[in-house]
C-alpha cells in the first residue's frame, strides 16, 4: 500500500512540475502577498459608523465578498469609504471550488470586478463544496480526501487563478463527518492541493481545533504537516462546545485552547497576517479590538522568541 501511495505521489509531482513550467510566466504577473499586513477584523455592518468615527487600531479588514457584489447600495457605499482608510482582503463563501458543477462564470465576473474596484491584498474562499446540480446548500461541505479529488480541485483552482490573474487563497473548513472513500488525512490533502495548484492557504486555527476535537486527531500534527510558506493568512474565531462535539459558530470569544494553538502555529509559520471572525452575537467594536490586541500580544511574544 505504501509503495502504491509513493507511486501516486510521484506521478502527481510530475504533473505539478509540468503545470508549474506551463504557468510560470503568467504567475509572475500575479499580485504578491504582503505577509506583514498585520492584524485585522472582519468588516461587519454594525461597525460601519464606529470604524469611520473612531479609526480603530485595526491594520486591515476582511470583507465578505458576497455582501458587495451588487453595483451600488449602502454596503458598497460604506465599503468604499472604509477602503479609503484601510487595506482590505476579500473572503468568499460561494466559489464551491470542490463541486462537480461548472464554475459559475457570472460569479467570477462579479468577483473580478469587485477586486478591481477595491484592490484587495488577496482573494480567499474555502476548500470545500457548497452545492451540486445547481442547488446551493448554504453550507461549507468537506471533500473526500483522495487523489481523484486532488486532481479535480487543482484543475479548477488553476482555472480560477488564470481568470482572476492572481493566486487564490483557500481556507480549511471545520468538519463534523468523514467520507469512507478518503484514503489520506486532511492535512495531506490540503498540502497536495496547495502545491499542485500553486495557491495560498488561509489557515483557520479555530477550524483545526474544532475538527481535531470532532475527529480525534492531533491539531498540531495537522499544522506541522502543512506547507508553511503557503500560509498567507490566519483566522481566529470562537465556537460552541457541546461536550462530545464542537460547532464552529463564530459567535463567542476565542477560547484558551485556540489561543494556545495559535501561539504554536506562529512558531511554525512565522509572521503571518491574523484576523478575528465574528459573524453572530456581534459585540461592540471596542470588544473585538481588545480581543485583537491579545492576538498582537501573543504574536509579539512568539515571534520575538522565534527570532
Amino acid at each position: 500500500m505504501r509503495r502504491t501511495r509513493e507511486r501516486r505521489v510521484s506521478a502527481l509531482g510530475s504533473i505539478v512540475a509540468f503545470r508549474s513550467k506551463l504557468h510560470a510566466s503568467h504567475r509572475s504577473k500575479m499580485t504578491p502577498h504582503d505577509r506583514r499586513l498585520g492584524f485585522g477584523l472582519g468588516l461587519r455592518a454594525p461597525h460601519y459608523e464606529a470604524i469611520l468615527d473612531s479609526s480603530p487600531a485595526v491594520d486591515w479588514f476582511e470583507v465578505l465578498t458576497e455582501n458587495y457584489l451588487v453595483a451600488g447600495g449602502k454596503p458598497l457605499h460604506y465599503l468604499e469609504r472604509i477602503r479609503a482608510r484601510y487595506p482590505m482582503v476579500m473572503h468568499g463563501v460561494s466559489l464551491s471550488i470542490g463541486s462537480t458543477d461548472p464554475l459559475d462564470r457570472d460569479y467570477l465576473e462579479r468577483l473580478k470586478a469587485l477586486a478591481h474596484r477595491i484592490e484587495p491584498q488577496w482573494i480567499s474562499d474555502h476548500l470545500c463544496w457548497t452545492g451540486v446540480g445547481g442547488h446551493n446548500f448554504h453550507d461549507l461541505m468537506p471533500l473526500p480526501y483522495d487523489d481523484a479529488v486532488i486532481r479535480h480541485v487543482v484543475e479548477r483552482v488553476q482555472r480560477v487563478q488564470d481568470f482572476l490573474g492572481r493566486r487564490l487563497v483557500l481556507e480549511n473548513v471545520s468538519s463534523y463527518l468523514q467520507y469512507r472513500h478518503s484514503d489520506m488525512p486532511e492535512w495531506e490533502f490540503i498540502a497536495a492541493v496547495a502545491n499542485g495548484a500553486d495557491c495560498g492557504l488561509l489557515l483557520d486555527v479555530n477550524n483545526v481545533y474544532v475538527s481535531a476535537a470532532n475527529h480525534g486527531f492531533d491539531p498540531l500534527q495537522y499544522i506541522e504537516a502543512l506547507p508553511h510558506a503557503r500560509v498567507r493568512q490566519i483566522h481566529l474565531a470562537g465556537h460552541r462546545n457541546h461536550g462530545d462535539y464542537i460547532i464552529d459558530s463564530h459567535d463567542q470569544p476565542i477560547v484558551d485552547g485556540v489561543w494556545q494553538l495559535y501561539a504554536r502555529t506562529l512558531e511554525l509559520v512565522g509572521d503571518v497576517p491574523t484576523m478575528i471572525e465574528r459573524d453572530d452575537d456581534i459585540p461592540p467594536l471596542d470588544e473585538l479590538v481588545a480581543e485583537l490586541a491579545r492576538a498582537r500580544a501573543v504574536a509579539d511574544c512568539v515571534l520575538e522568541t522565534r527570532a
